[in-house]
């Protein structure tokens, strides 16, 4: 079994719909970055490949190609999760914090929870999805970004 730590921040500015955890999220703001920004996916994904040794998202879908502008982060996660599959890797668990003082995020929970477990092929149970906010405290709490963490544990089948 092998442990990964995952972290992402991405800023906000207008526009709409927020992408969060593969769901669109009603806001009048939206993530800014080179695909679509979600921070939960890519602070998951960034955890798989940390705990598999395959480095970081940067690495395999880096902002200086082009085939990623704009890319829906689910779609990257199906590739990640083909890399842990071709090593023989399986996910024990994910836990994830979202950091965000707006939009609340309780809601949609669960619907972000059932869209990985099911693009990752995993029981939703495996999926832990928590929100916070800082109390106004910090980038996150002036509204100017939103942060997430994640930690993932795998298990090779080999």
């Amino acid at each position: 079994m092998r442990v990964g730590i995952g972290y992402d921040v991405h800023p906000l500015t207008e526009g709409s719909p927020l992408i969060l955890g593969g769901i669109e999220i009603k806001y009048n703001r939206i993530l800014v970055g080179w695909s679509d920004a979600d921070v939960l996916l890519h602070s998951i994904m960034d955890a798989l490949l940390g705990a598999s040794g395959l480095s970081d998202i940067g690495t395999h879908f880096p902002p200086s190609d082009h085939k990623y502008k704009n890319a829906p982060s689910i779609v990257l996660l199906q590739k990640v999760k083909a890399m842990l599959q071709k090593d023989n890797w399986s996910i024990v668990n994910i836990d994830s914090t979202i950091v965000a003082e707006e939009p609340k995020l309780a809601p949609y929970i669960d619907q972000m929870k059932q869209t990985i477990s099911k693009h990752l092929d995993i029981d939703k149970s495996q999926i832990g999805i928590k929100a916070t906010t800082t109390e106004g405290l910090g980038f996150t709490g002036q509204g100017k970004g939103i942060a997430a963490y994640a930690v993932a544990l795998i298990d090779n089948k080999k």
